[in-house]
């Protein structure tokens, strides 16, 4: 699944490609997708203009004229192209918004799984996760206080916490144990058993490594791309993720891969001890 800063290298590759493009017509091809009344939602957008696209967490807010924003979760795989009139569409394709200007934005899935909501703008907290969505991993947001605040409050093994979109939003699966193996902190430690030291080191290492996903597009796994068609490029710098049986960089023992919480979870036996 696209993490923050994959879905956040989508959005600005979809404001430099389709903002202040306006929709000549909708072509859906797999409804399941919409989670609005078909019909009604390409009647809604026919010859609105995308003002922007914001995000929040994993989320993606297409920003229309007339007060209306299409709510847009990627879930496993899904994408966002940009190509020239009636031209790109797979079998894969599943929406596709024919902008006035002679292209056409689509939008692939492989799975299925994502989901478009259309609501007047200001009622996207209603939609799915948004309602009880965390605050973003930036040093305005995410505070020592706040994260002192949730761990002391819970038993729950830290790595599952902090995937926890309620609690912080757009933390995955890659980055959860990428913080922890910088932090130094086994995933399966207590969150109330992290000393103050222990929440400061993580939270700097949680701002600053979705800062630097972001700076290098994201991580590529499976089919993610960005809006452009392009790859990410900071699975090169990923330390512990997908390096089961390689040296930790720091120590030299072997990275060990297990389960927590149901997910595939990578660590450092000797530098991250429970």
């Amino acid at each position: 699944m696209p993490e923050l800063p994959e879905v956040e290298t989508v959005r600005r590759g979809l404001n430099r490609l389709v903002k202040g493009a306006t929709i000549a017509s909708i072509d859906v091809y797999w409804p399941k997708i919409i989670n609005n009344d078909v019909a009604s939602f390409k009647q809604r957008l026919a010859n609105h203009t995308i003002e922007t696209v914001d995000r929040r967490g994993k989320y993606l807010l297409f920003r229309f004229s007339g007060g209306l924003t299409m709510v847009s979760h990627l879930r496993m795989e899904g994408n966002y192209f940009v190509m020239p009139k009636d031209e790109g569409r797979t079998k894969h394709t599943h929406v596709v918004f024919h902008l006035k200007d002679d292209r056409d934005l689509l939008y692939n899935d492989t799975r299925k799984f994502g989901r478009m909501t259309l609501v007047p703008t200001g009622e996207e907290t209603t939609v799915g996760g948004l309602k009880k969505i965390g605050p973003e991993p930036v040093a305005s947001d995410l505070t020592v206080a706040y994260l002192t605040e949730i761990f002391q409050k819970s038993k729950k093994m830290i790595k599952p916490l902090l995937l926890d979109q309620s609690k912080i939003a757009g933390i995955g699966n890659i980055y959860a144990d990428e913080v922890l193996w910088l932090s130094k902190i086994h995933p399966m430690r207590p969150a109330n058993s992290l000393t103050i030291e222990e929440i400061e080191l993580l939270r700097h290492n949680i701002i600053d490594e979705m800062a630097a996903a972001i700076k290098g597009h994201g991580t590529t796994v499976h089919t993610f791309s960005n809006a452009f068609g392009e790859t990410g490029q900071f699975q090169n710098q990923l330390h512990v993720y997908g390096r089961e049986g390689e040296p930790c960089e720091r120590c030299g023992t072997l990275i060990e891969k297990i389960k927590v919480a149901q997910r595939g979870t990578h660590f450092c036996p000797h530098d991250q001890r429970l």
